[in-house]
């Protein structure tokens, strides 16, 4: 097998590649291969979830964060970085404000912030799903012990995200501090699964050191891990870091990479994340059209979006704002989707539940 297409036809009829094909299939990245996939992948996204668009209403809840990852606009270790922790009566009220614009599903994301005990957060999501029952609640606050997580997910959260970053030991070496270590971050994923959380990996496209082996090591991760999310997003350098000169991740390559993640898990929950609009202005609509079927627009208060700021110009306004849903279903209408109030579950493969 030596074409690159007949590579991509093996992955569409099988939905699994070796890492070496995975690799040659990035390396081969071109318009053709990419339109190719990119019609591929949105037949098989359709034939589970139609036209839907799912929405989730994002609550950054704090920017204080334990640790200092080299290419993170809050880590620890950056003195300019503007520090906010919402109460969780704040968290609450933008629970109630996204409920009322038609949001079934709260993403509570933050740094790794001590002050979010499991008495705190399991009161507080206790609350939000005592109040709406029929919505879904999505945790992204990094590691925690096994038995936090359990906490949390029996006081009635449903979903977890937790980006792995990289497949590769070494990379994710280059990436985070010494007293961070991938086979932590993968034990963490491990647990999450077995305690019965909708789990979500993900990876940025275009970080610094990266290669396309790195990648095609993710893809290979997230074939075999099968999650039920999967947060791909292009690398944007941010001021107070290390890697400040280094220049952003493809919106191309990274919606190629959208493309691929279908086939491999036709059923998967795939956003369209923020980081794909902020360097392309209309890059979320591209993802979407890639194979994406999940936005998260921003229901956290005005001052707290402006600092919780990952990496450079990240967007705060306009379609990104979750008040200004009828613009975001007017552009997801104008190219043929449809949002929908809804949890927007994971679909049931029935290749997941066979190990």
């Amino acid at each position: 097998m030596n074409s690159i297409f007949d590579i991509a036809e093996k992955l569409v009829k099988s939905s699994s590649l070796n890492v070496d094909e995975y690799e040659k299939l990035i390396d081969g990245f071109n318009p053709e291969i990419a339109e190719y996939l990119k019609i591929e992948a949105v037949k098989k996204r359709r034939s589970v979830y139609g036209n839907q668009v799912f929405i989730r209403g994002l609550i950054e809840i704090s920017n204080i964060c334990k640790n200092n990852c080299l290419y993170c606009g809050i880590r620890g270790g950056n003195g300019n970085c503007q520090r906010y922790r919402l109460s969780p009566q704040e968290i609450l009220s933008a629970c109630i404000s996204g409920y009322e614009l038609g949001f079934r599903t709260f993403v509570m994301q933050g740094g790794e912030d001590g002050f979010y005990t499991d008495e705190i957060l399991c009161e507080l999501i206790g609350e939000i799903k005592k109040r709406f029952p029929d919505c879904a609640v999505t945790l992204s606050l990094g590691e925690r012990s096994r038995e936090s997580y359990q906490r949390l997910f029996d006081a009635g959260a449903d979903r977890y995200l937790l980006r792995h970053e990289t497949a590769d030991e070494e990379l994710y070496g280059k990436l985070h501090p010494e007293n961070m270590s991938l086979e932590n971050r993968m034990e963490c994923l491990k647990n999450l699964k077995e305690i019965g959380y909708q789990v979500g990996c993900g990876f940025m496209v275009g970080a610094p050191c990266q290669t396309t082996r790195h990648i095609a090591k993710d893809l290979k991760f997230i074939e075999e891990f099968k999650p039920d999310m999967c947060g791909i997003g292009p690398f944007v350098p941010h001021k107070d870091t290390i890697f400040k000169n280094e220049k952003a991740g493809s919106a191309d390559l990274t919606c190629y990479l959208l493309s691929i993640v279908r086939l491999i898990h036709p059923n998967i929950l795939l956003p369209a994340t923020t980081a794909l609009g902020t360097v392309e202005n209309d890059g979320r609509e591209k993802g979407i059209l890639s194979g994406a079927n999940v936005v998260m627009p921003n229901l956290s208060p005005e001052s707290a979006r402006k600092k919780y700021e990952l990496y450079n110009n990240k967007l705060n306004t306009g379609v990104e704002n979750a008040f200004h849903i009828a613009e975001l279903k007017k552009k997801m209408e104008g190219i043929g989707y449809e949002v929908v109030v809804a949890k927007g579950d994971v679909v049931a493969s029935p290749q997941r539940y066979k190990s």
